[in-house]
């Protein structure tokens, strides 16, 4: 039986391991959805860990503008294609199964999906659950 998750009063998660599937996770306050793309977040900032983790995937066609002002990203891909074009120099990079892209600089960039795509995002700092991205393709800085 998966264990219960149980938070103390600055709603950390207590205990000595976190165990939580994607089935706990799929329509809860963690399943986060904005156009083209899906995020299911595994841990979160009330977690405690000092990142989050993220399983996402993004649809074939989408082309998402982003840069993570506020978040340092890094994903590595478990399924699909994707170009992703680093918009300060124009470099473009493509992504299929296997890649890993960190966004260590807070890059401003495109990812451009060929076929679906399923990843998995560890963000720092951590998420707190439903940030979606804003016009910018950031997410809000996080709040204390």
């Amino acid at each position: 039986m998966p264990r219960r998750a149980v938070y103390d009063e600055h709603e950390t998660e207590v205990g000595t391991v976190i165990i939580r599937t994607l089935d706990e996770v799929e329509g809860s306050d963690r399943d986060v959805a904005g156009e083209g793309w899906r995020s299911r977040r595994l841990l979160l900032r009330r977690d405690g860990v000092g990142f989050s983790l993220h399983d996402t995937t993004v649809a074939a066609g989408s082309e998402l503008n982003l840069q993570y002002k506020h978040h340092l990203e890094a994903c590595y891909l478990l399924a699909g294609e994707a170009d992703l074009t680093d918009l300060a120099t124009g470099e473009r990079h493509e992504l299929r199964p296997g890649s890993m892209y960190a966004l260590d600089q807070h890059d401003r960039h495109t990812l451009r999906v060929r076929s679906d795509l399923h990843l998995v995002c560890v963000f720092n700092p951590a998420l707190t659950g439903g940030e979606t991205h804003d016009a910018d393709g950031s997410f809000p800085p996080p709040s204390d």
